[in-house]
């Protein structure tokens, strides 16, 4: 290889790690907020804005999300029902009657689609989801209708470790 085509490698590397890690609130290795949970569960902290994949050893990846507006958060628990790369988006009524110019659908991989990358649907009832977002600026506060938003990079990295199933427990 000659010292261009090395040059180029060496950018396109170090461009990749900061795609993954160079947003503000990257992705970490923390402790598991609670030991007793099983590998592969995923606990949001609404308060903090915060989302945790438990991967095992007392260990979790923590990420850093947006979350539903006051009037629009939840808790309990759901489970993982759906797994989308680049979906499509039909605004649900609440939405629309917010947002009345949104159109009635929007396909995935849209620029204008504010899904993002990846969905993981939750159920029962399929109303919300963890899924990427077209509004970067959005990560770490509350903007949602209960949904809850990542950075693409991130979504793309949780949507590789989760399995259909997985539980998801939001708490304050």
């Amino acid at each position: 290889m000659n010292r261009r085509h090395a040059l180029i490698a060496a950018l396109l590397v170090a461009a990749n790690a900061l795609g993954a890690a160079g947003h503000a609130g990257a992705r970490e290795l923390v402790e598991t907020p609670d030991p007793r949970l099983q590998p592969g569960t995923i606990v949001i902290r609404t308060g903090e804005r915060k989302l945790y994949f438990v991967t095992g050893r007392g260990e979790a990846i923590r990420y850093t999300i947006a979350v539903g507006k006051a009037g629009k958060q939840w808790r309990g628990t759901k489970y993982v029902e759906e797994l989308a790369v680049e979906p499509a988006w039909s605004p649900p009524a609440s939405v629309k009657r917010d947002k009345p110019s949104l159109p009635d659908f929007i396909p995935g991989g849209s620029p204008r689609n504010p899904m993002g990358a990846r969905v993981i649907g939750l159920g029962p009832g399929g109303q919300y989801a963890i899924h990427g977002t077209n509004m970067p600026g959005s990560i770490g506060t509350a903007a949602s209708y209960g949904c809850f938003r990542m950075h693409n990079q991130d979504v793309i990295d949780l949507y590789a470790r989760v399995r259909m199933g997985a539980a998801v427990v939001v708490l304050p």
